[in-house]
């Protein structure tokens, strides 16, 4: 594959996005409603952008949604007794080659304090200032490894990813309790700065970094309102036209740097990725638990998978209610089962019902969302030979975007760094995911379908409308430097009442 893509017209490389408008994926399936720990909201992948990794690929996994900054006493700690895996496909057929499987722990330090004679142990994760890894104050240690498994995830291969000072275990810092305990924003940005580690990658010459952490929620999106059947002008303006409402929460995030070259295999440079979370098949409660953290359950049997994480929304907005939870025990190489869900879209019709104007695409089956959804745009991050299935695709012999020059409209903006070829931080994957769901494609190609979509204009009457929810962001409000997400929101913030608010 060329390493100097052509630059393709508006709205082309969009396609990628029409089974996954309008939002991430939080509390996207019934099952997940009850399972938060584990419940993966957005994948990013991308090549970094930091000065000097650009022969580097940055994969960023969040799980754990909606969380309120203010979320203690125990704050939002990782599952231990959940397998978290972000999976790598680097020859096309639908099946993981790489697995990076993240394993938690969490310790009680049983910090205890003198009260009238007896030793009584204290209800909070901390009992003072926190300033380096594994503090004395911090009276929950929380660490985790991490296994590269080649092959099959369960039957592969398996090494372990250590850091360069040796250790194979590793510390996650934790959640921003609040200004108090970590001197304000910036001790909290120092302090989880000492956890990003550089590590060996097994079988590989390079050397990679690892963070896992609370970060600032970074997905953006108008979704009261979008879930509120739309109630937003679909047509406003794309900056400013409504407010963010993810802008007060934070999430956990699994980050990793890894070197291309230990990625891709042999000549082709596309690699496709999504991440799962699961859980042991059997689970019992215990009635009379033991002190310390994790004691009420017991867990054994085989992982089940219960999440899945590739391209943004496909389980929220694209999979039938009755499916979700099956999606997300799925493998992409399975994805034949979901077909009708892309070729035949319900989020199009929706929209026409509440907008009898915008009318939805009349071409089905809807082979222009096949072929750039499930197999990659050729010529831009279709791998040479490809097993159609749902995952999020990254041609890395294209050089990023610095920052300050990322578009987030993308590749549509003429930015083939950005989504859908991976996706970066700031990528308005609402905003092109609702116009490719309408037909943008449709409209492109033309009468002739020189795209080779099996569309034309006339089928989408809609399809050069720019849909937008009035929200967007740049790579201006995110990081410039691995792992690229901010500092998640302290949990001392005591928001001010909305206007109106009475009190008796």
């Amino acid at each position: 594959m060329s390493k100097n893509p052509v630059r393709l017209a508006p709205l082309l490389l969009l396609a990628l996005a029409a089974g996954t408008a309008l939002a991430s994926s939080h509390r996207e399936a019934p099952a997940l409603t009850a399972m938060p720990k584990v419940d993966a909201t957005d994948l990013y992948m991308f090549r970094s952008y930091e000065a000097g990794r650009q022969d580097y690929v940055t994969i960023l996994a969040n799980y754990q949604p909606f969380q309120d900054p203010q979320g203690g006493p125990n704050f939002y700690m990782f599952d231990p007794s959940a397998l978290y895996e972000i999976h790598v496909d680097n020859n096309g057929d639908a099946k993981e080659d790489l697995t990076f499987q993240f394993r938690f722990q969490n310790e009680s330090k049983g910090a205890a304090l003198a009260v009238g004679g007896k030793q009584v142990k204290i209800p909070l994760i901390d009992s003072g200032p926190i300033t380096g890894v594994n503090a004395a104050t911090l009276n929950v240690r929380e660490t985790y490894t991490v296994d590269l498994v080649r092959g099959d995830r369960r039957s592969g291969t398996r090494a372990s990813v250590g850091a360069s000072g040796g250790t194979s275990t590793f510390d996650k810092p934790v959640d921003n309790i609040g200004d108090k305990t970590f001197g304000g924003a910036s001790g909290y940005a120092g302090y989880a700065a000492q956890h990003i580690y550089t590590v060996a990658i097994p079988g590989c010459s390079g050397q990679g970094r690892v963070f896992v952490g609370q970060r600032k929620e970074p997905f953006y999106i108008a979704v009261g309102k979008i879930f509120d059947l739309l109630n937003l002008d679909p047509l406003g303006p794309e900056v400013g036209g409504n407010n963010n409402d993810l802008e007060g929460k934070n999430v956990s995030t699994i980050a990793m740097e890894v070197p291309i070259a230990c990625l891709t295999a042999g000549s082709d440079p596309v690699i496709g990725a999504w991440t799962t979370a699961s859980l042991r098949q059997g689970r019992v409660l215990s009635g009379s638990p033991d002190s310390g953290l994790g004691k009420n359950l017991r867990a054994g049997g085989a992982w089940t998978q219960v999440s899945r994480v590739g391209m943004p929304l496909v389980n929220e907005v694209v999979i039938g209610l009755d499916d979700k939870d099956r999606f997300n025990a799925s493998k992409p190489k399975d994805d034949a089962s979901f077909l009708d869900y892309v070729t035949n879209p319900t989020l199009p019709a929706l929209i026409q019902t509440l907008f009898p104007n915008a009318v939805a695409p009349t071409n089905f089956p809807r082979t222009d969302l096949v072929t750039v959804f499930l197999k990659g745009i050729k010529g831009v991050n279709q791998p040479a030979t490809v097993t159609p299935s749902e995952m999020l695709r990254l041609n890395t012999s294209i050089a990023p975007a610095a920052a300050g020059a990322q578009n987030p409209l993308g590749v549509a903006a003429g930015d083939n760094s950005g989504f859908p070829n991976g996706r970066r931080p700031a990528d308005d994957v609402v905003d092109l995911s609702l116009r490719v769901s309408m037909g943008a494609l449709c409209v492109l190609t033309g009468a002739g379908d020189t795209l080779q979509v099996g569309c034309k204009p006339s089928d989408a009457p809609a399809g050069a409308l720019p849909f937008t929810d009035g929200v967007r962001k740049t790579a201006a409000n995110y990081g410039s430097a691995f792992p690229y997400l901010t500092t998640p929101l302290p949990g001392n913030l005591n928001p001010a009442p909305a206007a109106g608010t009475t009190f008796p």
